[in-house]
């Protein structure tokens, strides 16, 4: 009780301490990729969260998606430590309905019995920057966007010349990273090149407390490359790449109560990942064009001990995609796009459990235009048709609006449709799949204003709405994937703001409220209130500390909880860094899925070099 009157206040105040500041505030130019094309945030209508390098170095998490918690509108799902499978949702939509790029690569894995991405195991070792996409975004990413989308960025080289970063860090669990950082901008060519370790001894992934004491570890090791070279007609050659291998423990699941339990000796998963992206950049007259191809594969192999003996299976998961994309001005103020790509998905399964070998097509094309009608009014349109190997073919749009009726305030609107098509394994899957699904539909409405304080800082409010029909589901009356009848409906409202308290602190805040109405499982649960709050201060000349705070509150078979995080960095000069961060600083016990266990109070020390 005190700890959730603790955040409420803690969180009103974040909203209200401002209003006595006194200069006006002018609010940096960010560019986000709301659009098809990149866009000043201040001219979509689009909810976009930016996270740059150093609002992750202020806190240190090790995992990125225990950053992400924090933000408006995102809820996390872990089961058990770093390694443990965790999935994010978007104002409630679950991880499946979350289209998640790294360096405009897919990595939504093929494979998984519904395609998302697992963030359970990355980390923010290479991470430059992050934009949190809320809302349908089908239009301009096709199948499974209907939530929302991550878009993550690795780092570049930005100035002339060779820059070297290195980090190391150890604490609880016999837990150690490292990062080692290459880059070199030279006239028209630039590249980055970045190298990390992550291992640890963990915890139970099933709760201790119900009598788990069996460690799960993790070991991952990464390398993420980037190169950019314009030449000297002005088109411009990318190349993005990443290589993950990994391999750590969990624990089985009682297939009666559907809990997790270290009934015997740990069970194993290994895991390679890679993906690569190549593009070429050109104009034409006055169309500038983009054409990129993309490549993404992954490989997950397990071993276990069942009541019947030991089993090994796995699981590939490979996409290709091609894309074009070409754009012009139609006069002063209009802005056209148009596109098209063409995406192959396959799935395959062998070991014990038998196997499948099944893929699918997607080919789509995209039009958008933009128009400011006035200085003050941008409008976006944008009109996709997709048309699956499958089910045949979808159409979805999203109409969005930005009005600037002052200097200091911003009104957003967005209506859009979406659909998820069935998943390979939903399809084909041996016994359960149901060849006959059909998408998913969805529309989604959602109003918002931001306001940026007199002194600096801003508030955002953004009302929500989304609803789905013909969700995807396991029925227990025949055994397999099916439509579920009725339709699930998320509604809430989304609230944030940064505040400056003086010259040597930022308070920021989040309050996030949800309902829902879902008729199918497929739909995460989520808190119908999450809060969370940060100060970030300059405690010495040389010292900052950053506090943050969570809760969440109504949570479907589960408690309330609230947990502190606190992190302390010292300038020992020389671009040379020394932190410390305590993680669950209160010694909270609870839980985010049932039965998996979360981290007791934890210690990290580390150092980072910048050359």
């Amino acid at each position: 009780m005190y700890g959730r009157t603790f955040a409420l206040l803690a969180a009103t105040t974040a909203l209200a301490a401002p209003a006595a500041a006194q200069s006006v505030y002018e609010i940096e130019e960010i560019v986000v990729s709301a659009n098809l094309e990149e866009t000043e945030a201040e001219r979509t209508g689009a909810s976009v969260t930016v996270v740059t390098e150093e609002d992750l170095k202020a806190t240190g998490e090790t995992r990125l998606v225990e950053f992400l918690s924090r933000l408006p509108g995102v809820t996390i799902r872990t089961t058990g430590p770093i390694g443990g499978q965790a999935g994010l949702s978007i104002r409630g939509a679950s991880q499946n309905y979350v289209a998640v790029l790294v360096d405009g690569i897919d990595v939504t894995d093929p494979s998984r019995t519904q395609v998302a991405f697992d963030f359970g195991g990355l980390t923010t070792a290479d991470v430059s920057r992050i934009e949190v996409l809320r809302g349908s975004q089908s239009a301009l990413y096709g199948s499974r966007a209907v939530g929302g989308v991550i878009n993550i960025t690795t780092r570049r080289a930005t100035e002339e010349g060779i820059s070297q970063t290195f980090a190391a860090e150890a604490g609880s669990y016999n837990s150690a990273r490292l990062s080692y950082g290459f880059a070199r901008k030279s006239g028209a060519t630039d590249y980055a090149l970045t190298l990390s370790h992550a291992q640890t001894d963990g915890f139970s992934a099933a709760d201790e407390n119900a009598g788990n004491t069996e460690d799960d570890g993790y070991r991952a090791d990464r390398v993420s490359l980037t190169v950019n070279h314009a030449l000297e007609n002005g088109a411009v050659l990318s190349f993005s790449g990443f290589v993950e291998d990994s391999e750590g423990d969990y624990d089985e699941v009682d297939f009666l109560t559907g809990l997790p339990f270290d009934g015997t000796p740990d069970e194993t998963t290994d895991a390679l990942a890679v993906g690569l992206r190549g593009a070429v950049a050109f104009s034409t007259g006055a169309i500038d064009h983009t054409v990129a191809a993309t490549f993404y594969r992954i490989d997950r192999q397990y071993a276990t001990v069942t009541a019947f003996g030991p089993a090994n299976y796995a699981y590939t998961g490979t996409r290709h995609k091609l894309a074009w994309q070409g754009a012009t001005d139609l006069g002063s103020n209009t802005r056209l796009v148009f596109g098209a790509d063409v995406t192959h998905e396959r799935y395959e399964q062998r070991g014990d459990y038998g196997s499948a070998d099944r893929s699918s097509t997607i080919a789509g094309v995209v039009a958008e235009v933009s128009h400011a009608f006035t200085s003050d009014l941008d409008v976006t349109a944008t009109l996709r048709h997709d048309d699956h190997s499958r089910f045949g073919g979808f159409t979805t749009g999203r109409l969005s609006a930005a009005y600037r009726p002052t200097d200091d305030l911003i009104l957003r609107a967005v209506a859009a449709t979406g659909f998820r098509a069935p998943s390979n394994y939903e399809l084909y899957g041996d016994f359960v799949g149901n060849p006959d699904l059909e998408a998913e539909e969805s529309r989604s409405f959602e109003l918002g204003a931001e306001y940026l304080l007199p002194g600096g800082g801003s508030i955002r409010a953004t009302a929500f709405w989304l609803e789905a029909e013909n969700l995807i589901d396991y029925s227990f009356a025949t055994f397999s994937y099916d439509q579920i009848s009725g339709t699930s409906r998320r509604s809430g409202l989304e609230l944030a703001g940064e505040v400056p308290l003086g010259e040597r602190a930022v308070l920021t805040g989040s309050y996030t409220y949800t309902d829902s109405a879902t008729s199918a499982s497929s739909w995460a649960l989520v808190p119908r209130h999450e809060i969370a709050l940060g100060v970030e201060a300059q405690l010495a000349d040389r010292l900052r500390g950053a506090f943050t705070v969570e809760h969440a509150a109504d949570r479907d078979s589960l408690p309330d909880y609230t947990v502190a995080n606190a992190t302390f960095t010292y300038d020992l000069g020389q671009e040379t860094e020394a932190y410390l961060r305590v993680e669950n600083l209160f010694d909270e016990e609870y839980q985010l899925v049932p039965g998996y266990g979360t981290s007791d109070r934890a210690f990290y020390a580390g150092l980072r070099k910048s050359f």
